[in-house]
């Protein structure tokens, strides 16, 4: 039951109201995809190449990871409220640096520094498990996540009308605009939540082995690595099989392409209304279960010969709905672990299922030749999928003797 005073909305006295935690944590997802449409007429702007030009997603995604490693320890010292203000702070200073960059090194620099907005996903999934406890946390983390489901859907679709409109600057005032709204909302609506604070980095870190000899923690962070595993793998393979292997032009690739994220979206909104009442561990491994159950239709109905776009993406459902399931749960799971530690085990398993799926998106696209057809990616998606099935399994039968000792 939660000790923390009940929430008022624009009172620093209370915990966030919900509406803060989802536009918090959806900033970063936007500022992750919105500007991707403008990356030619960018390119262009800067006198460079396209392949230059993607490092503002690449090194994007590098800092990312290793900032979750960071962020988590440094709020469980300092507590939850400054890391967010500071972070958000930094993000709208180094957005300026993007709108006023010259060359592409310079907005390379600031597009690296913007990383720092990963601060309201962290720690939102934090906060949330400083308020409650494990299964209605993870119903909680569920509705957050849902809001950020949207953001892939609708972003690039805002940020190539307003490159169109008003050129690729305006997706970097939209972000400065939308990070100075969280800024207020943090500010007058974010009470801190950390009841306990490590009193020095030092003893900090001796209880690291605590947190990273539980196999329950790496059980859960291997399930949502391998959940979100087998949508990086899309994300890094969808582009190719659509163009090259059903020859869809690109605004049909763009289309078929938030199948997932619709899937997503619903996944969430289950494991918000579902999770307290049925439990995470059976929540993880239903999502896991009907995310293997659709590719495995999936992969057969292209062994028989009748794979097409529509069976391809449409399959791709299944993968955003269990990830919704998957990834509110076991990220409660492994906050639930050890919860003095909420914020070293948000970040920790944030950089997990970063660094395993972006490795997984690269390894995608070299998996796809001229040839090959869809399946080599139905493939690695589906067994990525199965060990995340094998993960929950585990740590499910690794709780029930816990319980019985």
């Amino acid at each position: 039951m939660s000790t923390h005073p009940a929430v008022r909305f624009f009172d620093r006295a209370t915990p966030p109201h919900i509406f803060t935690l989802i536009i918090m944590t959806g900033l970063g997802a936007l500022s992750m995809n919105i500007f991707l449409p403008s990356l030619p007429a960018m390119t262009t702007y800067f006198d460079t190449e396209y392949r230059v030009m993607q490092l503002s997603v690449s090194l994007y995604l590098g800092v990312n990871a290793v900032m979750q490693i960071v962020i988590g320890p440094i709020s469980d010292r300092f507590g939850r409220r400054p890391i967010l203000l500071g972070g958000v702070v930094i993000f709208l200073l180094a957005t300026i640096g993007c709108l006023l960059a010259q060359n592409i090194e310079t907005f390379l620099i600031f597009r690296m520094i913007q990383a720092v907005i990963v601060v309201g996903l962290v720690l939102g999934r934090a906060v949330v498990r400083d308020m409650h406890e494990e299964a209605q946390a993870a119903s909680q983390i569920g509705y957050v996540t849902m809001g950020m489901a949207i953001v892939p859907m609708i972003g690039p679709a805002i940020g190539g009308k307003l490159d169109e409109v008003l050129g690729w600057q305006a997706n970097f005032w939209l972000l400065l605009i939308l990070g100075g709204i969280v800024l207020m909302l943090i500010w007058w609506d974010l009470g801190e939540t950390a009841r306990t604070k490590s009193t020095d980095f030092v003893a900090q870190f001796r209880e690291y082995p605590e947190l990273l000899t539980a196999r329950r923690f790496w059980g859960y962070c291997l399930a949502a690595a391998f959940a979100s595993g087998a949508f990086f793998s899309y994300l890094g393979g969808a582009p190719y099989v659509g163009s090259e292997v059903f020859g869809l032009s690109a605004s049909q690739v763009g289309i078929y392409f938030g199948a997932p994220a619709v899937g997503y979206f619903f996944g969430n909104g289950i494991s918000g209304r579902f999770s307290t009442r049925v439990g995470i561990n059976k929540m993880i491994l239903w999502g896991a279960i009907i995310t293997v159950v659709g590719l495995l239709i999936s992969t057969l109905i292209f062994l028989l010969g009748y794979g097409s776009a529509l069976v391809f993406f449409g399959f791709t459902t299944f993968v955003g709905l269990g990830n919704g399931m998957v990834l509110p749960n076991a990220t409660s799971g492994m906050l639930s672990v050890r919860p003095h530690l909420a914020g070293t085990a948000s970040g920790l398993g944030g950089a997990m299922m970063l660094g395993g799926g972006a490795a997984l998106s690269a390894l995608a696209g070299d998996v796809l030749t001229e040839g090959s057809g869809a399946m080599p990616l139905l493939l690695m998606m589906l067994t990525t999928s199965l060990m995340g099935v094998a993960a929950i399994v585990y740590t499910i039968r690794r709780e029930a003797q816990v319980t019985k000792a």
